[in-house]
Formats: C-alpha cells, structure tokens, sequence
C-alpha cells in the first residue's frame, strides 16, 4: 500500500475514491486522513517517511513545510475523518489537491516543489558551490542534524552510493581543509539536504561545522562517486560501520529498501561507545521493522550503560562478523566498511595513499574476503 502511495498519491488526489483504503466508516476514515494527510505535508514523494518513523514531520520542524500543504492538510483531515467514502469528501480532497498546486505554481515553498517545472541537480563536480543553512537540531552530547537549503525544485544530484566534499578556511590555516560527507536525507529530496555530523575533539571540519548557525553557508562540490551499486547485481551486501560511519550505509540502504524489484539483501554491524552514541538509531530500527526479511541489524557497544541492552559489547571481532557477515566463500556478496581509521585497520585495513581502495588486510583478510568482496568507504 504504500509503495503504491509514494508514486501515486498526487493521481489519487485527483480523481474520486471508490472504496475507503482504511475500510469504511468505523473509525476508519482514521488510518487514511493520517496518510493522506502526511503525504501532503511531506509533499507527495515519501508518505514511506510517516511509515517509518511516524515523529519525522515534527523533527523537521514546521517551518520547513509549505503553508499551503498545511492548509490543504487540514482540508482533507477535516473531509475524511468526517467520511472517507461520501461524494463531500472526493471533492474536498481534489479541491486540497488542485489548491497545492496552484499556490505552490506562485510561491516557492521549501519542500512544495512544482512538478511543471524541470528539477535541476545542485552539485557540480567542478567546483565548489556555497548552500545555506537552514536549521540545526543536536542529536546527542556531540552530533548534530544540520538542514541546508537547495533551490525550488532542486535535487543535490547524489548517486548510489557516492558523497560529496566540503571545503573551509578553518583559523589561520593557510590551506583549506577539505572533507568527505554523506547527507542521510532520501536522494531525491527538492529543496533540501540533511547531513548529520558527529564532532570529533581534533576534527578541524567537524568541529567547524558545529560552529555554524542559521544563514551561514558551507561549499561543496560533487558527487565523488563510490561504490557503482546496481540493483539484484549481488544477493547479499553486509555492512560494518562505526559511529559517523553509518552514514554511507544509510544511504545505500534506504535505496536498496525503496526499490521494490530490488531483492538484495542486508545486514549491518553498527559499532559505537555507548547506546547514547548510535546516531540514526531510530530511523534503521524503523526500517528494520519494516522490512524484516530484508534487513538485519546488529548493534555493538563498548560497554552497555543498562541491563536492558539486548545488543552485542566490546568490539567487532572475528568471531562476530563470522557470525553476521555473508560468507567470504559465497557468490554475489559484497561486505562495505566504513569508520574512524582504527576500526578500518582492523577490520579490512586502510585505502591506499591515494585513497584507491588499497589491499584486503586485517580481520576480512583473515576470514577469506578478497579485494572483489570488500568495498572501503
């Protein structure tokens, strides 16, 4: 259902319904004024969003959301809730819709992108482009969610998987520092980019960031094109990744889950210090839930705060990835890494000087993993 939702909510919007998908008149107008409402909030490309974490319209907070997607929200809220299946609700429902439309043709709201016109991609991969912060939210004691603005009906232009670099003249530093990011927000979000950043005590750049506020900008340029991931070219792709390191495996992830021809599956090792260090945690465990046969995730900390933890403590062993990696010996499988450069030495050892992918080493050596079978992000 609502694969069917994401692609076709604005075509439904617009023609009359003949049953109620929430299944009649019941209380049940509930379930469906709540989707309906969501996706247009969210603009009519994710209604996945309020499946997956059903808070994400309030961690973006309301400014972010076009004026007249409130205003067509409260329409079909009010008409549905009321009777899902009544001729008063069809119509209340394409007069939501067409409002949107027209309004959001004059205006440019942040996240109503107009679909008359071309979407464009926001990198280039010559040069450095500045973008605007919109807004920052902490996650925990030391990482950060930061929103940046991109034009009305405007993309980033990310592949999958592949990242972008950020420059700053930081202090009295003579030469730029120039750093690998991976944004978390879906690829083809208009209007925005979300990156989420965790602050390391010697880290120039993410400490530089962290000193951002509203209305600064940060120069990027890309996409810096990782790892060519093609849909049911492997069976299985195990992921190891260690606090910010999550990020890239996030990305390909969310692909992979929003593709339904896709059949891949994944599993993921995600290490961190302490509960209250694994950033995203709630976004994975919805899609997790959602996608069962799919994805598996392993939670690994150093050292559990609570009796509660039900994960696994201290670090990523042999034994452990043994345990929750696809076999070195099987065909169509692919085991990503990324994360702080002790964890990477360990594991599946550094990129090369060049930062080429390098030579197989460490604990993937060891278990039998050739270079073909390990991908360095």
């Amino acid at each position: 259902m609502f694969a069917s939702l994401r692609n076709s909510i604005p075509r439904q919007f617009s023609r009359a319904y003949s049953t109620a998908p929430a299944g009649g008149k019941n209380g049940n107008g509930v379930l469906w004024a709540s989707l309906a409402t969501g996706a247009v909030l969210v603009g009519g490309r994710h209604p996945a969003c309020i499946m997956n974490d059903p808070a994400c319209i309030m961690k973006r907070k309301i400014n972010t959301i076009s004026k007249y997607r409130l205003h067509a929200a409260s329409i079909l809220t009010h008409a549905l809730l009321l009777n899902p299946t009544s001729h008063t609700a069809h119509l209340y429902v394409q007069i939501a819709y067409y409002y949107t439309r027209s309004k959001e043709g004059q205006d440019s709201p942040l996240t109503g992108a107009n679909s008359s016109q071309p979407v464009t991609k926001a990198l280039d991969p010559k040069k450095f482009v500045p973008f605007k912060l919109l807004e920052s939210s902490p996650i925990n004691h030391d990482t950060t969610h930061y929103r940046f603005a991109l034009e009305h009906n405007q993309e980033l232009g990310l592949d999958i998987t592949s990242c972008f670099v950020v420059k700053a003249k930081i202090g009295s530093d003579e030469k730029p520092t120039i750093r690998p990011y991976t944004p978390v927000s879906p690829q083809d979000a208009r209007g925005y980019f979300d990156l989420v950043i965790k602050r390391y005590p010697n880290g120039k750049m993410s400490n530089h960031i962290h000193s951002l506020a509203p209305g600064d900008v940060l120069e990027i340029k890309g996409p810096i094109p990782k790892y060519p991931y093609k849909a049911g070219a492997l069976k299985e792709v195990g992921m190891i990744a260690g606090g910010s390191g999550i990020t890239p495996m996030l990305q390909l992830i969310q692909h992979v889950l929003e593709d339904p021809s896709d059949n891949t599956k994944l599993t993921l090792v995600f290490a961190n210090k302490s509960e209250d260090d694994i950033i995203l945690r709630s976004q994975l465990d919805s899609l997790a839930k959602n996608h069962p046969e799919q994805l598996k995730l392993h939670y690994i900390v150093d050292k559990a705060s609570s009796g509660d933890w039900k994960g696994d403590t201290g670090y990523v062993t042999k034994e452990l990835v043994q345990k929750y990696m696809p076999a070195a010996g099987t065909e169509g499988v692919l085991v990503g890494v990324c994360g702080p450069p002790p964890m990477m030495s360990l594991i599946s050892g550094p990129k090369a000087p060049d930062y080429s992918q390098g030579e197989v080493s460490g604990i993937l050596k060891d278990l039998g993993y050739t270079k073909e079978q390990v991908f360095k992000f």
